[in-house]
């Protein structure tokens, strides 16, 4: 049976972030760091000070293995108080390493474990294989003991900071084989062109070229001809964290537009006493609702060992739009402040848009969910 009332436990994490997002004018460094396309490390180190990026690390690594559910429960929160939490994308991907990368590469990562700093991320987006990854030409070649990598990704996100990118390729002497290599971002035949986005702009990204990477075999990542259907096992879970994201701006920006519409005050009456704008408060609190459910829902499927496969792509689709939908009324009820402002509520509404492309397009998640529904019935 499903429960989502937070435990005791959950309750204090739920606390101590209420207090961190509470010490400070966090809106004021938010604000620096999109305006200058900036990852914002500090926030980041604070979170892991009280253990965020611990929450699915299993206690042997020094983590609290509190399972998906606990991440929702701080992601609600953290978004609610108006932090970036897609910045935060990769305190849930140490376990990823754990299963698939050599010691070698897991101590690299370890070691950036609770400093806040970016880590890594995949790189798989080519100018010519978006949606369509198998179409990608990015290619390894084994030559006199090396392997050399040669290639062209765009849109690559983290890139422009992260130390370390995981990088999916295809074999030149074997196209159908599908391989992903650890390649640390520091070698001089890389070479990164920094592109300038709409939104989610803390997280850097970039174009990246690889000319003739020397790499050696043991900086595959996982194993040989796996790297297709690694990636595909884990788009999901990035699916459903990027929906987390969506919502929990989403509730930041309908608690800051009703908080006005009980102050603004026009024809004598606060705006939040007229019907047109008390019909937009209804409509949002039950897309709010929605999200929530199917969130908490799916990441109690994640936490009991279940298959998220559709309901990641579900929760992508349905999240993305319905929290854009909710940014997009709460800037119309804040009117000008919103637009014309220093209001958060104009950040968020270039995120979210964002993210109906970014983590994959919102016709990928229609097709990935639907294909998903029909199989049951077969």
């Amino acid at each position: 049976m499903m429960n989502f009332k937070l435990t005791d436990e959950q309750e204090l994490l739920v606390v101590e972030i209420q207090k961190l997002m509470g010490r400070e004018n966090w809106e004021s460094y938010f604000k620096e760091c999109d305006d200058n396309s900036q990852y914002p490390e500090r926030w980041v180190k604070e979170l892991a000070d009280i253990g965020i990026d611990s929450l699915l690390l299993p206690e042997e690594r020094g983590g609290s293995n509190q399972g998906v559910v606990t991440v929702m429960a701080a992601w609600e929160e953290l978004g609610r108080l108006g932090g970036p939490t897609y910045v935060l994308y990769q305190l849930c991907n140490f376990n990823t390493v754990l299963r698939e990368g050599t010691p070698e590469q897991i101590e690299k990562i370890m070691a950036l474990h609770g400093t806040g700093k970016q880590m890594w991320n995949s790189a798989i987006t080519e100018p010519g294989a978006g949606s369509d990854v198998g179409s990608l030409q990015t290619t390894y070649t084994r030559k006199n003991g090396k392997v050399y990598l040669n290639g062209h990704k765009t849109f690559i996100t983290s890139s422009a900071n992260a130390p370390y990118l995981v990088v999916m390729a295809k074999d030149s002497e074997n196209p159908s084989i599908f391989t992903e290599w650890f390649v640390d971002m520091s070698n001089p035949a890389i070479k990164k062109e920094r592109l300038k986005k709409l939104g989610l702009k803390m997280d850097g990204v970039c174009e990246i070229y690889f000319d003739n990477v020397e790499l050696e075999e043991k900086d595959m990542f996982g194993t040989e001809g796996n790297g297709f259907l690694r990636g595909k096992d884990e788009f999901n879970f990035e699916r459903f964290l990027t929906a987390v994201c969506d919502y929990g701006n989403a509730l930041c920006a309908f608690e800051d537009a009703a908080k006005y519409a009980n102050q603004r005050v026009q024809f004598g009456e606060k705006i939040g006493r007229f019907q047109l704008i008390q019909e937009k408060f209804a409509l949002m609190a039950m897309k709010l609702a929605n999200m929530r459910n199917m969130l908490y829902e799916t990441a109690w499927k994640c936490d009991n060992g279940q298959s998220i496969l559709p309901e990641g792509a579900m929760c992508k689709y349905y999240c993305a739009n319905a929290g854009f939908e909710v940014v997009d009324q709460a800037m119309q009820v804040l009117g000008g402040i919103g637009i014309a402002g220093n209001h958060r509520v104009s950040r968020f509404w270039r995120d979210l848009r964002v993210d109906r492309v970014a983590a994959g397009t919102d016709e990928m998640m229609i097709l990935t969910a639907g294909r998903q529904v029909l199989k049951k019935y077969r």
